[in-house]
Order: structure tokens, then C-alpha cells, then sequence
């Protein structure tokens, strides 16, 4: 039998939202105009759903949650934008989702990813599949991070920074250039301590991946050798393989250079897009 909508008789929503099968409504919730619910989605007492966002099947939002507010971002000047979040979300207690910035752009969110609370992601952001954000980590807009990454909470990670996938990043750290995937990262300003072995174990890495990610942070991080001696040496040293591969094309496609590298981040802060 399909489940019916349960919409608690307090929940505000708007005649141009569209709801899906079994979609439950808490007390006090409100659902702006052009918003998709998907199918089993659940939103808490109080969580807000603003105009123009697409929440995915089987999410979880929980108490106090604004989702698709304006960017708080000065070049914003009204247009249409949105916040596209996939399936299986849990956005625990007052995590704020910002939508884009510029006609038609997107705040994106993938698969099956846990927001704990008071989490901030601004406009513009690209989230993957299966990441944590431990509780009041902030994102300015542009951040992008890719599948598996874990941040620690209270951290801050400025505008325009990508974070590699199967990264771990420390609690109370500053992200101001990009963070390799596969590493573990933490501090302020922050270091590299080394791969991200038991992340990797947990998803089932093979040996070999894993000691050729040893060797290429070795190479990268303790060998006083310059960034682009250590790629050239980790092409001729490390035996090669996908996540090797993935590693040196990160690295290849840095603009605001390597988080870790060097403790002085003048130039990568001017350097900042307005």
C-alpha cells in the first residue's frame, strides 16, 4: 500500500509546492513557492523549505532548518536561482542552504550526505555523495567538495576552495586552498599528517592504492622537493593506479594551490575573487 502525505495542520505550505508520496510534514513547517518535496522526505517542526529548492526522496530535516534562502552574497539582485539537494540527506537541527548566486546557477547537493547542526552551506556550493559535515562547519560560496570528504566541526572553509574526495579535515581548522583527497588535514594554519588510512580501509582500498598514496604524500610533504618535483617523481616512483591518477589531476587543476604546502596564505586571501 502507498503511504499518504501526513501534513500536521500548523505546516504552511504554499499551492505551487509539489509533494511526493508519503512526504511528512511536521508542526510549524513551512514549504515556499516552486519547491519539489520527493517522495518519503521528512521535515521537522519549524524546518523551512524557501522558493525554488528540490529536496530529494527519503531526506531528513530536522528542527529549524532554513533551506533556500537568498544568497547572502551583495551581488545577488533578485534573480531566479535555486538549491538542488539529492536523496537519502540527513540536515539535522538549523543547517542553512543558501540558493546561487546569478540567473538560473545552483547550490547542488548529492546522495545520502550528513549535515549535522548548525552547519552553513552558501551559495554556489557543490557537495558530492556521502559526506559528513560535523556540527557548525561554515562554507563560504564556490566550495566544492567531493564524494566521502569528512569535515570536522567548527571549521571554516573559504570561498573558491575544493576538498578532494575520501579527505578527512580536522575540527576548528581554517581551509583556505584546496585540501588533497585521500588525506588527512588539520590545524591553523593547516597541516598535512598523512593519508586517510582507516577512511580507506573502511571503503575497502586495496593495499596497493593505499601504499602508493603513502609514497605520494611522502613525496609531496616531507621530501622538500618543490610541488612540481614531487608530481614528476610520483609519476616515476609510485606504481600507477586510478587513485594516483586522481590525486595528480586534483593537483593539476588547483588555482588557490595545496592546503598544508606553506603556513603563509597572504597571497591565496589576496588572491580571493571578490
Amino acid at each position: 500500500m502507498t503511504k499518504s502525505i501526513s501534513i500536521h495542520p500548523t505546516a504552511v505550505i504554499d499551492p505551487t509546492a509539489e509533494l511526493g508520496t508519503g512526504v511528512q510534514i511536521g508542526p510549524y513547517a513551512v514549504i515556499g513557492p516552486h519547491c519539489h518535496i520527493g517522495d518519503g522526505t521528512q521535515l521537522g517542526p519549524h524546518a523551512v523549505i524557501m522558493e525554488y529548492t528540490t529536496l530529494g526522496k527519503r531526506c531528513q530535516v530536522f528542527s529549524g532548518a532554513v533551506i533556500g534562502a537568498i544568497p547572502q552574497d551583495l551581488k545577488y539582485r533578485g534573480e531566479i536561482t535555486h538549491v538542488v539537494i539529492g536523496n537519502d540527506n540527513v540536515i539535522r537541527e538549523y543547517v542553512t542552504i543558501n540558493r546561487a548566486t546569478g540567473e538560473g546557477e545552483v547550490t547542488k547537493i548529492g546522495d545520502r550526505n550528513l549535515f549535522m547542526a548548525y552547519v552553513h552551506i552558501a551559495h554556489d556550493c557543490l557537495i558530492g555523495d556521502g559526506c559528513v559535515l560535523a556540527n557548525s562547519v561554515n562554507l563560504a560560496g564556490h566550495v566544492t567538495i567531493e564524494d566521502h570528504a569528512f569535515i570536522g566541526g567548527i571549521t571554516g572553509v573559504h570561498q573558491f576552495v575544493r576538498i578532494g574526495s575520501y579527505s578527512m579535515i580536522g575540527g576548528m581548522s581554517r581551509i583556505s586552498q584546496d585540501v588533497l583527497p585521500f588525506m588527512l588535514t588539520v590545524g591553523v594554519p593547516p597541516r598535512v599528517y598523512g593519508v586517510n588510512m582507516l577512511g580507506l580501509k573502511r571503503r575497502r582500498f586495496s593495499p596497493g592504492a593505499r601504499n602508493a598514496l603513502k609514497q605520494a604524500y611522502k613525496l609531496i610533504f616531507r621530501s622538500g622537493l618543490s610541488l612540481t618535483q614531487a608530481e614528476e617523481e610520483i609519476k616515476a616512483r609510485v606504481a600507477p593506479c586510478h587513485e594516483i591518477d586522481k590525486l595528480l589531476s586534483f593537483i593539476h587543476l588547483s588555482e588557490r594551490g595545496i592546503c598544508g604546502l606553506s603556513e603563509d596564505y597572504t597571497d591565496a586571501l589576496a588572491g580571493a575573487e571578490e
